[in-house]
C-alpha cells in the first residue's frame, strides 16, 4: 500500500464522509439493523454513533487498519459492544454459518475488488430471516451519466484508492443469491452527479 492510500486517503475519507449531512443518511440506512450485527468495510468507524439501540453486539471488519487511534477512541465511546477485526471480505470469514441477524455495508461494495465472494460470505453468515442492509453509491440510470462514469472510472480508482463509481449495486446483490426487498434510489445533495447515485436497501438470502 502506497503513502497516499495508507495515510492521506483515510483522512480525506473521514473528513468528506463525516459531516452531519452524511450522518443523517447513515442513521436512516442503519435503522433496519438488529441483534448480532456484522459491518463489512468499517473504515474509520463513522457508522458507530448511528446504530440503533436494536443492535445488541457489533462485529466490524476491514481489510485495512485505518487511523487506528481515532478508530479506537470511537469504539470506546460506542455504547454497543464492538469487536474489531482486520479481515479481507473476499476470503472466507472466521464465523460460523448463520451467525448474524444483520450484515451491513455502507459505501463499501464500490471498493471490494471481487464482490461475488464477499456477497457469498454475507449470505452464508446471515441467520434465516436475517437482513443484508446496504447503502452504496453506484451506476446511474441516466445513460449519459453512466457513460461518463465508465470513462472516468480508471481515474476514480486511483483517486479513491480502489473505489469504483460505475457498479450497478442492485444487480451485483441480486446475482449472488439475494432478494432485494427494499430499494431506494436517490441523488446525494451537494455531490457531483458521478458520485451522487445512491442505492439504499435491504436484501434477504433467497431460499
Amino acid at each position: 500500500m502506497g503513502i497516499y492510500a495508507k495515510y492521506i486517503f483515510p483522512r480525506l475519507l473521514d473528513w468528506s464522509l463525516g459531516n452531519p449531512q452524511m450522518g443523517k443518511y447513515r442513521r436512516r440506512a442503519l435503522e433496519p439493523a438488529t441483534g448480532e450485527t456484522l459491518e463489512i468495510g468499517f473504515g474509520t468507524g463513522l457508522n458507530l454513533p448511528h446504530y440503533p439501540a436494536s443492535v445488541t453486539r457489533l462485529t466490524v471488519i476491514d481489510s485495512e487498519n485505518m487511523l487506528a487511534r481515532l478508530v479506537d477512541r470511537r469504539i470506546a465511546e460506542c455504547p454497543i459492544p464492538v469487536t474489531k477485526m482486520q479481515l479481507d471480505a473476499q476470503g472466507r470469514l472466521p464465523f460460523d454459518d448463520q451467525t448474524f441477524d444483520s450484515v451491513i455495508t455502507t459505501l463499501t461494495l464500490c471498493s471490494i475488488e471481487n464482490t461475488a465472494p464477499a456477497l457469498a460470505e454475507i449470505r452464508r453468515v446471515l441467520k434465516p430471516g436475517g437482513k443484508f442492509v446496504f447503502w452504496e453509491h453506484g451506476r446511474s440510470d441516466d445513460r449519459k451519466i453512466a457513460n461518463w462514469q465508465d470513462k472516468l472510472n480508471p481515474l476514480q480508482r486511483v483517486i479513491g484508492a480502489g473505489c469504483n463509481m460505475n457498479r450497478k449495486i442492485d444487480d451485483l446483490i441480486s446475482a449472488c443469491g439475494f432478494e432485494i426487498t427494499t430499494l431506494d434510489r436517490f441523488l446525494l445533495p451537494k455531490t457531483p452527479r458521478l458520485l451522487a447515485e445512491m442505492y439504499r436497501g435491504i436484501a434477504k438470502p433467497q431460499s
